[in-house]
C-alpha cells in the first residue's frame, strides 16, 4: 500500500516536471529529467520493498513467539488439569471402594436381621401357642375358683372394685385432711388478716330500704287537691310518673308506691313541688314531672361521678358513669346497690394492697361490678353477664369484664382480681344488718340446707342455725367414719353450691361421735 502511494507520487511528480520542462526546455533535457525521475522513482520502491520485507518478516517472528508462548501456557494448562482429573478419579476410585464395603457390610446387615426375623417369628409362635394353654389354664383355674368361692368372676370383680373403691377414698379422705389442715394454717390465717383489716379500715352505714316512699303532707285538706275534681290530678300525676298514689287514712301522708325506685324518686320530688306551690293541675303535673326527671337524671349523673373521683378511678365511660349514679336508687334485699358497690371498690383495694396487685384496678372492678343491676327489667339474663357486656361495649379491660362475669359464677374466676371481688362482694352482703330478707325467703332457705344435708346416706339429723350461715350435720358412726366425715362435708358443700341462692357462705359441719352408755345399779 505504500508502495503505491510512492508510486503515485513520484509519477505525478515527473510529470509536473516534464511539463514544466516541455515549457522550457528542449525534448533532449526533458527525456533526461524523466529518466532520473525513473531511477529516483525505482530506487525508491526497492528501499520501500526492502522496508517492506523487512517488517513482514518481523511480524512473522512475532507471531511465531506468541504462538510459542500460548502453546506453552495451553500445555501448562492441560497439564494442570489432567493433573486435577488424576486426583478426582484417585478419589472417586476411593468412593466407589468404601460404597462396596457399605453395600457388602449392608448385605451382611440384611441377612442377619432375616435370621433373627426367624427367630422372632418361631418365638412368637412359641409365645401364641403357650399364651393359648395360658388362657386355658386360666379358664380352668377361674371354673375352679367360682365353684369352691361360689361366686361368678363378675361378682368377685364387682366386690374387688368395691373394696379398692371403698381403700381409694379412705386414702383420699386422708390426704385431704393432711392438705386442708396444712392449708388451713397458711392461707384461711393470711385470708382472715387481709380481711380483718379491710373490715377495720370500711366501716359503711346501712338504711334499709323498701318499695314505698312517703310524702308528707302540711295538712289533710291537701288530700283533695291531689287528687283532684273526679281524681283527674291523681291521674295525671300517676300516668306522667308510673308510680302508684295512695291516699287513705293515714293522717298528713300520701305513700307513693312502685317498684321502679327512679320513677318513684321523680314522683316524690314533684308531688313535693306541688304541694309547696300549691297549683296542682294536668299541664302544672306535667311541667313539674318533666322539670323534676332533669333533676333526677343530673343527681345520678353527679352520683357517678362523685363515686369515681371518691374511690380515684379515672377514664370511665360517661354512660357507665351514668349506670354507677342509677344504682343509687337500686336495692338488693334492702341494701343499696350504690353503696355496696363503693364498699366492695373499697375493700377490693384495701386487699389488693395488702397482696401486692393493682389498687386501681381492683377499686374500678369493684365499682363496676353491679353494673348489670342498674338497667331495666326488661333487659333478659343475669345481672352479671348483663354488666359484663356493658363494660365491655364502653371499652373496659378484659380483666375488669372477667371480674364483672366471675363474681356469681357465671364463668369460673381464673384471675386474683376476680377472686377479690367476688370475696369482697360477699364480705359485703355478708355483714350483720348489711341485707334484710322476706321471712319466707329466709325460712325457705333453711329448708333447702337442712333437706340437702339429709339426702345423703349415713345422716342422722341436721340443723340450719346462724340464721342460715352453719349447717350442723349428725352422722351415724357405725355408717360414716372420721375419713368418710370428710369427703361428705365436701360433698354437701359443693351440693349447696349447685343448687342454692344466698349471700356470703354457708359453714357445713359434719359431726360423728361414739357414745358408751352405762347405768351402775
Amino acid at each position: 500500500m505504500e508502495v503505491s502511494i510512492w508510486m503515485v507520487v513520484i509519477t505525478l511528480a515527473v510529470a509536473a516536471g516534464a511539463y514544466y520542462a516541455g515549457n522550457r526546455f528542449s525534448r533532449k533535457d526533458t527525456d533526461a529529467i524523466v529518466r532520473q525521475a525513473e531511477e529516483l522513482a525505482t530506487k525508491v520502491i526497492e528501499d520501500a520493498r526492502r522496508e517492506a520485507d523487512t517488517i513482514t518478516k518481523e511480524a512473522e517472528l512475532k507471531s511465531k513467539d506468541a504462538a510459542i508462548e500460548a502453546k506453552e501456557e495451553y500445555e501448562s494448562e492441560m497439564r494442570e488439569k489432567k493433573k486435577d482429573l488424576q486426583n478426582l478419579e484417585k478419589r472417586l476410585m476411593q468412593k466407589e471402594e468404601n460404597l462396596d464395603k457399605k453395600v457388602a457390610l449392608f448385605d451382611q446387615k440384611e441377612l442377619d436381621i432375616l435370621k433373627k426375623e426367624q427367630v422372632h417369628s418361631a418365638k412368637e409362635q412359641a409365645l401364641a401357642q403357650r399364651e393359648d394353654e395360658l388362657k386355658q389354664a386360666v379358664g380352668t383355674q377361674m371354673a375352679k375358683l367360682e365353684q369352691i368361692s361360689g361366686m361368678t368372676a363378675g361378682e368377685a370383680k364387682k366386690e374387688l372394685m368395691n373394696a379398692m373403691e371403698s381403700e381409694a377414698k379412705y386414702d383420699a379422705a386422708k390426704l385431704i385432711k393432711v392438705i386442708e389442715e396444712e392449708a388451713r394454717e397458711t392461707a384461711d390465717k393470711k385470708a382472715k388478716e387481709i380481711m380483718a383489716l379491710a373490715i377495720q379500715r370500711y366501716a359503711g352505714e346501712y338504711v334499709s330500704e323498701r318499695t314505698v316512699s312517703v310524702v308528707p303532707l302540711p295538712s289533710d285538706e291537701m288530700k283533695g287537691r291531689i287528687i283532684g275534681r273526679e281524681g283527674r290530678n291523681i291521674r295525671a300525676l300517676e300516668a306522667a310518673t308510673g308510680i302508684d298514689l295512695i291516699i287513705d287514712d293515714t293522717p298528713e301522708a300520701v305513700i307513693l308506691s312502685g317498684f321502679n325506685p327512679v320513677r318513684r324518686e321523680v314522683a316524690r320530688l314533684s308531688l313535693e313541688k306541688l304541694i309547696a306551690d300549691g297549683r296542682i293541675h294536668p299541664g302544672r303535673i306535667e311541667e313539674v314531672v318533666a322539670k323534676s326527671t332533669e333533676e333526677v337524671e343530673l343527681s345520678i349523673k353527679e352520683a357517678g361521678e362523685q363515686a369515681a373521683f371518691d374511690l380515684g378511678v379515672h377514664g370511665i365511660h360517661p354512660e357507665i358513669l351514668k349506670l354507677i349514679g342509677r344504682l343509687k336508687y337500686r336495692t338488693s334485699y334492702t341494701q343499696n346497690v350504690y353503696q355496696h358497690s363503693l364498699e366492695v371498690a373499697f375493700l377490693c383495694g384495701i386487699m389488693a394492697a395488702e397482696l401486692g396487685i393493682n389498687v386501681k384496678q381492683a377499686k374500678r372492678a369493684g365499682l363496676l361490678h353491679d353494673l348489670g343491676k342498674a338497667v331495666d327489667h326488661e333487659v333478659e339474663g343475669s345481672h352479671a353477664v348483663i354488666g359484663a357486656e356493658l363494660a365491655r361495649k364502653y371499652g373496659e379491660s378484659p380483666k375488669i369484664v372477667h371480674a364483672i362475669m366471675a363474681h356469681h359464677e357465671d364463668e369460673k374466676p381464673a384471675t386474683v382480681l376476680a377472686v377479690l371481688v367476688q370475696a369482697a362482694d360477699a364480705l359485703s352482703g355478708a355483714r350483720p344488718g348489711a341485707r334484710r330478707e322476706m321471712m319466707e325467703t329466709y325460712v325457705k332457705r333453711l329448708d333447702d340446707l337442712e333437706r340437702i344435708a339429709t339426702s345423703f346416706s349415713g345422716v342422722s339429723s341436721s340443723f340450719a342455725i346462724q340464721a342460715g350461715r352453719e349447717i350442723r350435720v349428725m352422722v351415724a358412726s357405725e355408717q360414716i367414719s372420721d375419713e368418710q366425715s370428710l369427703v361428705m362435708a365436701r360433698d354437701i358443700a359443693k351440693k349447696i353450691e349447685a343448687e342454692m341462692t344466698y349471700p356470703g357462705q354457708i359453714k357445713v359441719n359434719v359431726i360423728r361421735e361414739t357414745r358408751a352408755v352405762e347405768f351402775a345399779r
